[in-house]
C-alpha cells in the first residue's frame, strides 16, 4: 500500500510513525521497568514492613557484623562495604523461616523485598556503630593503654562497659534527626545517585525475582561454602598459638629479613576476602605504602639512630623511630582528607548552586511535607511515578523531626560533661548548631560521589576543640571527645539517606526505614561496646604495637589530638620536615589522579590508603594482593560467574574468620591456652639453634 492509499485509507503516515515510535518506547521502557514486575503484589503498610522476624533475624546478623567490623576496626581499620552480605543473609535466614513456616501451614505474612529492605538497614546500622562509636579510633585512644605509647601518659580516661554505652545512646541518634526533613530533596528534586544504596536495592530488587532467587541461593552456597572453610581454618591456627609470635600468622614466608620488616603473608582468610571486595588500586596502594614505608624510609631513618634520635630509646618511643611512622602517616592521613574535603564540597556547592539557578525553588521549598509538581510527575517513567507516590505517601512530619533534634541536643549538654568533665556545655553547644550544615553536606557529598568523610569531620572538631580547651583544661579527652560526637552526627546522617535511596528503589516506606535505623541503632549502641569489650578483656596486649590487634588508627587518633594542643615541638629531628613533604605530595597525588581524568588516574594510587602501613606494616597488604590476584584471575577465566559470585566467597572468607573470633576471645577470658606453639626463630634469636646448625 503507497502513501496516497495510506492517506485515502485514513492513514496519517506521520501520526502513523509516531504511535509506532511512542508503542516501541513504552514496550521497551516495560521491559527495563522493575517495578512491572512487581506492580501485582501489594505494597505493605510501613508497620507490615516492621516485621518481628525482621528484628531477630537483624540482631542476629547485627551480632555477627559488629564482630566483624570491630576486628577490621582493631586489625587495620580497612572497613569495606558489608551491604551485599547483609542483603543476602538476610534474604536467606527469612527465605528459609518463611519456607518452613508455610509447609507447616501457619505463615501468615510472606516475605517481601520492603521487609528485606528493612533487615539490611537495621543491620548496617547497627554493624556502622561499631565504626562510627570510634572503638578502633578515638575512644579507644582515651584509654590508658594507648595514652602509654604517646608523649602525654596522664590525659587518660578508665574505660568502663556503661559509660560507653551512655555515650553512644547519648551521640548516636541526632543525626538521624538532623536531614529527614531533606529527604525529598535529596532523593527526589536533586534526585542523587548514593551508588552504594541503589546497589543495594538493585540487590534486593533482583532477590525478589525468580532469576534472582536461583541466583541468591548459588550465592548462599558458596557463602555457606567459604564461611565454614574460613572458620575451620581459623580454629585450626589457633592451636599452634600458645605463645607471642607463634603460629601461621607469624610465619616468615618471604624469609626473616622481610619478615622482620613486616613483609609476610600470615594467611589471613579475613584480609584475602577483604582484597576480593576492595577495587584493585586500593590494594595496589596498601602494598605501595608498605613498600615506601618499611622496605625504604625505616631502614634509611634508623640508620640515622644516634643523629636524628637518642640510640638508647626503646622501639615504641615517640621520640624515635615510632614517632616517624605515625606522624608521617597522621600527615598523609590529613592532606588526603583535606583534599577530599575540599573536593567534595566544592561540588557540594557547585551542584547546589546549580540545583537552585536552573529549578525555581523559590515558590516552593521542596521539604518532605510538600508533594511533588505535577507537570513533572508527567514527563517520569513508570518506575518513578510509583516510587515516588510511595516515597512521599508516609510523612515522617517536620516538627518531629526538629522537636527530636532540639530534645536529643539539650539532653546531650546536660549529660555529657558528666561522662566528660573537660568537654563543657559551650563546646557541645556550637557542635551542635554548625552540625545539620556539616550533615547535610555530608549526606549530599556521599551521595554524588559515595564517599562518607565522617572521619574528616570528626578530625576537624579534634583540632578545633582540642586547641579550645588546651593542655591545661583536659584538651586531649576533649577533643577526642568532640570528635566522637561529630562522627556519629555526621556518619548516621549519610547512613540515613543512603538507607531512604534504597527504600526508594524497593518501595519500602521512609518510616519504617527510619524506624529500622532508629532500632538498628539502639541495638548496634549494646552490641558494639559488648564486643569491644570481649576483646578488650580477652587480648591483654590489644593496641600494642606488635599485638595481634594493633588498633593503628587509636594512637593516630591520639597523637592527632596531642598535635593540636601542644604542638609540633615533641617531634623527633626532621620529623616535621618529612610531614610537609608527604602532606603536599598526598595534595598532589590526589590532584593529578583528578587532573588526568578517571582513564589514567585509576592507575594513581590513593594516599588514604598509603598511609596505614606506614605504621603497622604491609602484612596485611600480601593478603589483600593475593584477594585481588585470585578475583582478577576468576574473571579471566569466567567474569559472569566472577561477578555473580565473587561477593558471596569474600564475604564467605571475613564472616567465618570473623566469627571464629568470638569463640577465641571466650576461651581466652576462661584461662583456655593452645597446646602449641610453633615458632620461627633466627640464627642470632636461638643459642640451640644455632649450635645445632653449626654442629
Amino acid at each position: 500500500m503507497g502513501k496516497n492509499e495510506r492517506e485515502e485509507n485514513g492513514v496519517d503516515p506521520e501520526n502513523h510513525n509516531q504511535d509506532e515510535g511512542e508503542k516501541k518506547k513504552q514496550l521497551k521502557e516495560e521491559e527495563l521497568s522493575v517495578e512491572r514486575i512487581f506492580e501485582n503484589q501489594e505494597v505493605p503498610s510501613w508497620r507490615k514492613q516492621l516485621t518481628v522476624r525482621a528484628f531477630v533475624v537483624s540482631f542476629a546478623l547485627s551480632i555477627l557484623f559488629s564482630i566483624i567490623v570491630m576486628k577490621l576496626n582493631l586489625t587495620t581499620g580497612i572497613i569495606p562495604s558489608l551491604n551485599v552480605s547483609a542483603g543476602l543473609l538476610g534474604f536467606f535466614f527469612v527465605k528459609t523461616w518463611t519456607k518452613l513456616l508455610h509447609k507447616s501451614g501457619l505463615l501468615r505474612q510472606p516475605f517481601t523485598r520492603q521487609e528485606n529492605t528493612v533487615i539490611q538497614t537495621c543491620v548496617v546500622a547497627s554493624s556502622g556503630i561499631a565504626f562510627s562509636g570510634g572503638f578502633g579510633s578515638y575512644l579507644f585512644a582515651m584509654s590508658e593503654r594507648i595514652a602509654k605509647q604517646s608523649t602525654d601518659t596522664l590525659d587518660f580516661k578508665k574505660l568502663s562497659l556503661g559509660w560507653i554505652i551512655g555515650f553512644l545512646f547519648i551521640a548516636s541518634f541526632l543525626g538521624l534527626f538532623s536531614v529527614v526533613p531533606l529527604r525529598k530533596i535529596m532523593i527526589i528534586d536533586f534526585r542523587l545517585t548514593y551508588p552504594s544504596g541503589t546497589a543495594t536495592a538493585h540487590l534486593i530488587n533482583s532477590f525478589h525475582t525468580p532469576q534472582g532467587a536461583k541466583l541468591a541461593k548459588k550465592q548462599v552456597r558458596e557463602l555457606g561454602k567459604f564461611f565454614t572453610f574460613s572458620f575451620l581454618w581459623g580454629f585450626f591456627q589457633w592451636f599452634y598459638t600458645a605463645g607471642d609470635n607463634c603460629g601461621f600468622a607469624s610465619f616468615p614466608s618471604l624469609g626473616l629479613k622481610a619478615f622482620d620488616n613486616k613483609f609476610f603473608f600470615d594467611f589471613s582468610a579475613t584480609y584475602v576476602g577483604v582484597g576480593m571486595i576492595c577495587p584493585y588500586i586500593v590494594n595496589i596502594s596498601v602494598l605501595l605504602g608498605g613498600i615506601i614505608s618499611w622496605g625504604l624510609m625505616w631502614p634509611l631513618i634508623e640508620d640515622r639512630k644516634g643523629d636524628w634520635y637518642p640510640a638508647d630509646l626503646s622501639p615504641g618511643s615517640f621520640s624515635g623511630i615510632q614517632g616517624y611512622r605515625v606522624f608521617i602517616a597522621i600527615a598523609m592521613i590529613l592532606g588526603d582528607g583535606l583534599y577530599n574535603f575540599l573536593k567534595v564540597l566544592s561540588r557540594t556547592l557547585l551542584g547546589l548552586f546549580h540545583q537552585l539557578r536552573y529549578k525555581d525553588l523559590s515558590s516552593e521549598i521542596p521539604v518532605a511535607d510538600h508533594s511533588s509538581d505535577v507537570s513533572s510527575q508527567s514527563q517520569l517513567s513508570y518506575d518513578d511515578k510509583r516510587r515516588t507516590q510511595l516515597f512521599l505517601k508516609d510523612q515522617i512530619p517536620i516538627m518531629f523531626a526538629v522537636g527530636g533534634y532540639v530534645a536529643i541536643a539539650a539532653i546531650s549538654m546536660a549529660t555529657l560533661p558528666h561522662i566528660f568533665h573537660q568537654l563543657k556545655w559551650y563546646y557541645i553547644l556550637v557542635i551542635y548548631t554548625f552540625a545539620p550544615a556539616l550533615a547535610f553536606c555530608n549526606a549530599y557529598g556521599c551521595g554524588l560521589t559515595d564517599w562518607s568523610l565522617a572521619s574528616t569531620y570528626g578530625k576537624l572538631a579534634i583540632f578545633i576543640i582540642g586547641a579550645w580547651a588546651g593542655a591545661a583544661h583536659g584538651g586531649v579527652l576533649a577533643g577526642l571527645a568532640a570528635c566522637g560526637v561529630m562522627m556519629n552526627i555526621v556518619s548516621t546522617a549519610s547512613d540515613l539517606m543512603q538507607d531512604f535511596k534504597t527504600g526508594y528503589l524497593t518501595l519500602a516506606s521512609p518510616r519504617s526505614m527510619f524506624v529500622s535505623q532508629i532500632i538498628g541503632t539502639a541495638m548496634g549502641c549494646v552490641i558494639s561496646p559488648c564486643v569491644f569489650w570481649l576483646f578488650y578483656k580477652a587480648f591483654d596486649d590489644l593496641g600494642q604495637p606488635e599485638s595481634q590487634y594493633p588498633a593503628p588508627y587509636a594512637v593516630v587518633y591520639r597523637n592527632m589530638v596531642l598535635l593540636g594542643v601542644k604542638g609540633f615541638s615533641s617531634l623527633p629531628k626532621n620529623c616535621l620536615i618529612l610531614c610537609y613533604v608527604f602532606f603536599g605530595a598526598a595534595i598532589l597525588i590526589n590532584l593529578i589522579k583528578d587532573l588526568v581524568g578517571k582513564k589514567w588516574g585509576r592507575f594513581i594510587p590513593l594516599p588514604m590508603a598509603m598511609a596505614i602501613p606506614f605504621y603497622i606494616g604491609s602484612y596485611f597488604a600480601i593478603d589483600m594482593c593475593l584477594g585481588s590476584l585470585i578475583l582478577f584471575v576468576w574473571e579471566k577465566i569466567n567474569k559472569a560467574k566472577a561477578d555473580a559470585l565473587a561477593p558471596a566467597v569474600a564475604s564467605g572468607l571475613i564472616c567465618g574468620d570473623g566469627i571464629w573470633t568470638l569463640p577465641a576471645s571466650i576461651l581466652a577470658l576462661a584461662g583456655v591456652k593452645p597446646p602449641i606453639c610453633m615458632k620461627f626463630l633466627s640464627r642470632g634469636n636461638n643459642a640451640k639453634v644455632d649450635a645445632f646448625l653449626g654442629s
